[in-house]
């Protein structure tokens, strides 16, 4: 089996086109501000800051064998990120993600991940094949799982016994698609990194804080849970334990990418054998440098 890298991180991987602005906006807003094309996705994402944080990432997704696509594999490899167990298709183009941040957040977005769902279980085959694992030897170590796998992926993922080994750490790729991690909330392998709204939706309540949330979760079968609530607490919970902490207080300068940036963070501290504290602090700290746009792309 593959020895080079010390996580999987199994998603989305595409190209986000995001346009950002000092100013404040609205519906219909038209405003002066700039425009950049950089690699993205939840999985890319994540696989990025792992690499900031000194750890070696393997990438299991599908991107297309189209111009774009060779050049996303190409930004992969120089941020020294695995490439050689994607999926690369001949008839589904490279994914994209479109995205409007004015000075009060995140305005809209559109992910085109359909090529990603289209793929299905072939960006498994590297775990069932030999190469990273069989059924009968699963892949031992930290996985990276993102939400814009279809429901039915992740729900066969959930039961997989190409996973019965795995430190699964599963994050939803917005709170559009939260819903889709039910299958996997009672894993028992299996640690939640959501925000308020996804936690609530996963739920089917509303919180008002990060700590009565990831309660909430544990308590209807998940097995460890982090909840991040913006520039207020973030809390963990494990059993009947929940750790809270509050993160810097930082001038945001961008958001997308800044729950990537806490989940790889914490990961991360946590695989360097930092304690429970210490991992949180670690991950918001991260994740606040992010916001405030001194960590590069």
């Amino acid at each position: 089996m593959d020895k080079t890298h010390d996580i999987l991180c199994i998603g989305s991987v595409l190209w986000d086109v995001i346009g950002r602005t000092d100013r404040s906006m609205r519906v219909g807003s038209d405003v002066p501000g700039r425009i950049v094309r950089v690699p993205g996705g939840v999985a890319m994402n994540i696989a990025m800051a792992l690499a900031r944080f000194g750890m070696r990432p393997d990438l299991l997704t599908a991107i297309g064998h189209d111009p774009a696509g060779t050049e996303l594999m190409e930004a992969a490899k120089v941020r020294g990120i695995g490439t050689e167990h994607v999926y690369l298709s001949e008839d589904l183009p490279t994914d994209s993600y479109m995205a409007v941040e004015g000075a009060n957040g995140l305005i809209a977005a559109i992910a085109d991940a359909h090529s990603l769902e289209r793929a299905g279980d072939k960006i498994l085959r590297p775990l069932a094949d030999g190469r990273l694992g069989t059924v009968n030897a699963p892949y031992i170590g930290p996985v990276a799982l993102d939400g814009n796998l279809t429901t039915q992926l992740l729900r066969e993922i959930a039961t997989s016994p190409l996973f019965a080994k795995a430190d699964l750490r599963v994050a939803p790729a917005s709170p559009g698609k939260a819903e889709r991690l039910l299958p996997l909330l009672d894993h028992p392998r299996a640690t939640l990194y959501v925000n308020l709204e996804e936690a609530g939706l996963l739920a089917q309540t509303v919180f008002e804080s990060s700590a009565e949330a990831a309660q909430a979760l544990v308590e209807k079968g998940a097995h460890r849970v982090l909840v991040t609530n913006g520039g207020k607490g973030a809390s963990l919970a494990s059993g009947g334990d929940v750790l809270t902490q509050t993160p810097p207080e930082v001038l945001v300068a961008r958001v997308t990418g800044a729950g990537d940036t806490f989940m790889a963070a914490h990961i991360a501290a946590e695989m360097r054998g930092v304690d429970a504290t210490g991992a949180l602090t670690a991950a918001l700290e991260a994740a606040a440098l992010y916001v405030s746009g001194d960590t590069p792309l």
